[in-house]
Formats: structure tokens, sequence, C-alpha cells
């Protein structure tokens, strides 16, 4: 009898784990609307026009009195919603691990960007200052909200299993991503069908993917549990923690050292994907159905690409692998810059190109770097990776507003982004992964 209540105990910790991965997954089908639709798709080129109808006669829009180039703006707006996001993610993250009350923290976050995405639908006009403002707490609050969602993957999956949990999660994002994005070409492209002029089909796009972020949120809220931290993590505070995690890096310099290189292209990997449409709108004279098209292109790509890049993986070893993806993004810019203006088909070639490259970067990137966590310290480890991937891609949008501001155009913008592929690429080649791996304490695999 006691052996049956067991197992019947087991049977029922293992329903309510699957419960909550479900549950899981799609918190990424609710928020990765916005990434896509919204940062990536429609907001920078149409915020960018509400900032040039709102320019003075030398094209400068002046925000708190400072003079800036009004096709700078969007750029200028992500970079500060990122710095924002790495003073509040580790606060967050503070409460979060002393209260153990990550859900109602992931419901504040993610409601007051939906909320933010949704308000999108008034930005008309020459209303920029509401444009940046909007974007800075969305984009700041996607970034504390996904903080919180991946703290839970430790907690609902075994080690075993969160392989294949964390990947479902990401299918179910891109999935979500490009539902939304054929039903937001439809509207766009037919507007005059449905009595809507262009500014108002993007402005319903704009807040449509709000409300699909509030509404399918209640999913994971409904279904995730709170757990009570313990040990040392439960009183640490999030600024003191972080500062705590960069001092045991310290004693791993290998592992730093990698952590490093992916700080930086990863910087160039985020910059591209949210200036991308800037530039084929503003420098390309594209339309926004080419620009909707070409990230749906990029979304299919990216799975095929990461699934390729995993096979390329096993024979030649993740290091290099990803250096060949880093080669790529290089001559994928530099092709980039030489673009003819008002030529869709070569714009979807230079997706196509990001597509192959962008999944297979960032999935390989996180399988190399779980190789050089020290046992024990996964959460602490991955904790600062999610800060770097979240909360330090602003160079990149910094150096492409300062480079727009400077020179006017946006092909001298684009290519400055090759910086970040190459430094991180000389950065990446120096880390020796094999001994890294070895002074973390962890079996070195025949191939990585």
């Amino acid at each position: 009898m006691g052996t049956d209540t067991v197992r019947t105990r087991a049977a029922d910790d293992s329903a309510d784990l699957r419960r909550e991965q479900r549950g899981w997954y799609f918190y990424d089908w609710a928020c990765s609307v916005y990434s896509t639709s919204v940062l990536t798709v429609f907001l920078g080129p149409y915020l960018t026009s509400v900032a040039e109808s709102a320019a003075d006669a030398d094209g400068y829009v002046h925000p708190l009195g400072v003079p800036v180039r009004a096709g700078s703006f969007f750029a200028y707006s992500v970079s500060l919603s990122v710095l924002l996001a790495v003073v509040v993610m580790p606060l967050v993250g503070g409460v979060a691990d002393r209260t153990g009350r990550r859900k109602p923290l992931l419901a504040a976050a993610a409601y007051t960007g939906a909320a933010a995405t949704t308000g999108m639908f008034f930005l008309d006009g020459d209303r920029y200052l509401l444009g940046g403002v909007l974007l800075l707490v969305a984009n700041a609050a996607q970034s504390v909200a996904m903080m919180l969602y991946n703290s839970y993957l430790p907690q609902i999956a075994p080690p075993e299993q969160r392989d294949a949990v964390s990947s479902r999660g990401w299918a179910f994002g891109y999935a979500a991503g490009s539902l939304v994005l054929v039903a937001d070409l439809v509207l766009y492209s037919a507007h005059d069908s449905f009595g809507l002029s262009e500014t108002a089909a993007v402005r319903i796009c704009l807040a449509s993917a709000g409300l699909w972020w509030g509404a399918f949120t209640l999913v994971p809220l409904r279904r995730l549990r709170d757990r009570r931290a313990r040990g040392e993590h439960a009183t640490a505070p999030g600024l003191r923690q972080l500062a705590a995690t960069v001092r045991d890096m310290r004693r791993h310099p290998l592992t730093l050292a990698f952590l490093l290189a992916y700080l930086v292209y990863n910087d160039g990997i985020q910059t591209v994907i949210s200036q991308a449409s800037v530039y084929g709108s503003e420098e390309l004279g594209l339309g926004q159905s080419t620009l909707i098209g070409a990230v749906l292109l990029v979304q299919v790509l990216a799975v095929a690409g990461a699934l390729a890049m995993g096979r390329l993986a096993r024979v030649h070893g993740a290091k290099r692998t990803i250096l060949g993806s880093l080669v790529a993004w290089t001559v994928t810019l530099a092709a980039g810059y030489f673009l003819p203006a008002r030529a869709p088909v070569w714009f979807f070639v230079l997706a196509a190109g990001i597509g192959l490259v962008l999944g297979g970067s960032q999935a390989l990137s996180r399988s190399l770097f779980s190789h050089l966590v020290p046992p024990g310290k996964e959460a602490e480890y991955f904790s600062a990776y999610e800060l770097s991937d979240r909360g330090m891609s602003w160079l990149g949008p910094l150096l492409f507003g300062v480079t727009y501001q400077l020179t006017g155009s946006y092909r001298s913008a684009i290519v400055s982004l090759v910086a970040f592929f190459v430094l991180g690429f000389v950065l990446l080649a120096r880390v020796p992964v094999r001994r890294a791996i070895g002074q973390a304490g962890n079996p070195v695999p025949e191939r990585i």
C-alpha cells in the first residue's frame, strides 16, 4: 500500500508538472507577438514617421530640449529602454528570490507591457514623445517579464527535460509570431477593403499585439505555481546577488570571457532584429507588406537554420559553428549595405541570410554556455546570461542611432554593426572552450 501511495503521488506530481509546463509555453506564445509585430516590423518605421512629422525644418525633434534627428529617435528609445531594464531586472529578481512570489511579479510586468503596447493605438499625428514613452515602458516590462518567465524553467522541468521544454516554448513563440504576422499582413494589405487608412491599420496591428499579450498571459498565470526560494538566494537583494555572481565568475575567467564575447555579438544580433525594418522602409523605400513578408521568412528560416546548425555542431563542434555564423552575419550585413532601393527581391535574400543564422547563433550560444557553468550554479549563472541577453543590448541601437545622427545615412548605420560581429568573433576565437569546460568542473564532450 505504501509503494502504491508513493507511485500515485509521483504520478500526480508528474501530471502537475506537465500542466505547468504547458502553461509556461503559453507565455512565449503571448509575448513573442510584441517582439515580432511591434518591435521588429511596425513600430520602428511608424514611430520614425511620426517623429519626422514633428521634426523642425532641419529634420530634428527636441525631446527634453535635446536635438535628435527624427530618424535616430526610435534607436535611441530602444537603447534607453534596455538601460532601464538593466536597472529594474536585478531589483525585481531580488524580490522574486526573497519572497518566492514570481507569479504576481510576472503578472505586473506582463500587463504593464501589454497595456503600454495597447496604448500605441493612440500614437498618431506628431505624438512622437508618447511613442517613445510607450516603447520605453513596454520594452523594459518585456525584459523583466522574460527574466521571470525563464526563472521558472529550473522549477518546472528536471535537468534531463529542460532542453526539450525550453525548445517547445521557443517554438510556441515563433508559431504565434508567424500567425499574427499573417493576420497583420492581411489587415495592412487590404486596409482599404476594411475602410481603414494605412496609419489606422498600423495602429490596430500595434494595439492588437498588446491585447494578444494580455489575453494569453492568463494561461500561464492560471497554471504556474509559486514556490518559496530556499537558501542564501532568498535573502540576497537583486543588485547584491548580481554583484556576487559576477565576483564568482571571476574565479572562472574563461567562462567570463565567453560571456563577454556573447555580449558583444548578441548586441549586434539584437540591433539587426530591431532596426532592419527601419532600414528597409527609410533607406530602401520598401512598403510594410514587404517588411512583414520578410520577417515571416526570417521566422520560418530561423527554425530551419537552428536545426541545420545543430547538425553542423555535431560534426564540427558548437564553437566553430558559432564562429562560422558570425562570419555569415558579417557577410550578410556587408551585402545589406549595397542593396538597391525599391528592390524587394534582394531584401528577401537579405532576410533569408539573417533567418538562416539567427536561430542557430542563439541556440548554440546558450547550449555552449551551459557547459561552462560550474555544477550547482546553473540558475545563478543563467540569470546573468539572461541579463546579458536582455539587458546589455543597448550599445548596438546607440551606435546605429549615433551613426545615422552623424552621417544621415542608414546604410552607414547598418554597416556600422559589422563591428559587433568582428569583435565578437575575435573574442570567441580566443576562448579555449575545452579548457574552460574542464575548469568549470564539467566533463568535456568529444566535440565542442
